[in-house]
């Protein structure tokens, strides 16, 4: 089965790198730089669950065909747009894996390539791409989640979990892959917006006066708009979440926070935008994610 990952960056590089560590056909589409840096330094990977070094087989956007059984994309949502003019020309026959956070690209990737070719994916991964190219795993834990969101992609699914299965990082066939997907957007808009409006980790928002209170109160507003559109988050999902996200001890951050320390694009639209949208669309008042988003905004707008 011939793998393609659009992107070797943190995500990508992961989760691409312990396909190709475990000897599945598997080819990053990257650009000029990376695929030299590749080249020369094959792709590594620091982890807390063991470490990885193998070759990596690139492909860039010029030279990339078509012929691809499944297409794992692992792109920020503010890149979404360039990664489908890169795939529409060589993605007939492929089942896409997008692994963005949030659901509004699956609108653009449906029309795009229609909905039969368009799977639900879901990470749960703390990750970074270190200055030198190396991807810096943050911690244990690294979900992969993927699942049909029609009938007509079973067997596709099916066949691909095959070969996911070959790698560390103990895949999931989900058979209710939308669930999944907004449990994670509910968790992850609740963590970057706290996270980035606070400037802190979850254990130093949780020791000051209120940093609990309106991490579980960012919480309700997020879960219920993923009721309202016919997505209740399961009762020990929610348990979970209120139990990490208000840990004392623990340094635990949002990747976005980390990105705007580094004066780095955002996708504040994507993950918190869209959540706001969604809660004013169900008449639900949300003023925790009107604050978040206006700040993010801000942020946005001080880059020029």
């Amino acid at each position: 089965m011939r793998i393609l990952v659009l992107g070797a960056g943190a995500i990508g590089g992961y989760y691409g790198g312990r396909l190709a560590a475990a000897g599945v056909d598997v080819t990053f589409l990257v650009r000029p730089r990376r695929a030299e840096q590749l080249a020369r330094d094959g792709l590594v990977i620091h982890s807390p669950l063991g470490d990885v070094a193998v070759p990596a087989k690139t492909v860039l956007r010029e030279t990339a065909g078509a012929g691809w059984d499944a297409i794992i994309l692992a792109c920020k949502s503010f890149d979404l747009d360039d990664a489908i003019a890169t795939l529409r020309p060589i993605a007939a026959g492929a089942l896409i894996i997008p692994q963005l956070n949030g659901i509004r690209h699956l609108d653009a990737l449906d029309a795009a390539f229609g909905p039969d070719n368009v799977a639900g994916g879901v990470t749960l991964i703390a990750v970074t791409l270190d200055a030198d190219g190396s991807v810096r795993h943050l911690a244990k834990v690294h979900g992969f989640a993927h699942g049909p969101r029609s009938p007509a992609q079973r067997a596709r699914a099916e066949r691909l979990q095959g070969e996911l299965a070959k790698a560390a990082f103990a895949p999931v066939l989900s058979d209710n892959i939308m669930l999944g997907m907004w449990e994670k957007w509910v968790f992850i808009c609740t963590l970057a917006s706290l996270c980035s409006l606070l400037r802190g980790n979850v254990g130093q928002i949780s020791r000051t006066q209120d940093g609990t209170a309106l991490m579980l109160e960012m919480l309700d507003e997020c879960a219920g708009v993923a009721e309202a559109a016919g997505y209740a988050p399961r009762a020990r999902f929610l348990d979970d979440t209120r139990k990490r996200l208000t840990d004392r001890d623990s340094d635990f951050a949002a990747s976005m926070g980390r990105d705007i320390q580094r004066g780095l694009p955002i996708e504040a639209d994507h993950i918190v935008g869209d959540m706001l949208a969604r809660a004013r669309a169900a008449g639900q008042p949300a003023p925790l994610l009107r604050v978040a988003y206006a700040h993010l905004q801000a942020y946005a707008a001080s880059r020029g």
